[in-house]
């Protein structure tokens, strides 16, 4: 069982559907939302960068050492490398 302080956890939840066609791309869009579920705190995403950034700011970098190499941001890294 893990017996983390709960001021050190935090969950999302992220919603992802894809948009129809940009008309100057010819590309799916990618939108959702993504949800900060202990404060309900909900952004619109409109590209999936906003997901990092969104996490971003409820997260300590003295917690968890240097945020832009955490696994939730490598995580989205490799997500957003794959579309």
């Amino acid at each position: 069982m893990d017996h983390r302080a709960e001021s050190t956890l935090h969950s999302f939840i992220v919603k992802l559907w894809l948009d129809d066609l940009d008309r100057k791309t010819g590309r799916r869009l990618w939108h959702g939302h993504v949800t900060h579920v202990p404060s309900g705190a909900q952004r619109y995403l409109k590209r999936l960068s906003d997901i990092d950034d969104f996490i971003k700011e409820y997260l300590d970098g003295s917690e968890i050492g240097n945020v832009s190499s955490s696994r939730v941001c490598e995580w989205l890294r490799r997500v957003k490398g794959n579309r």
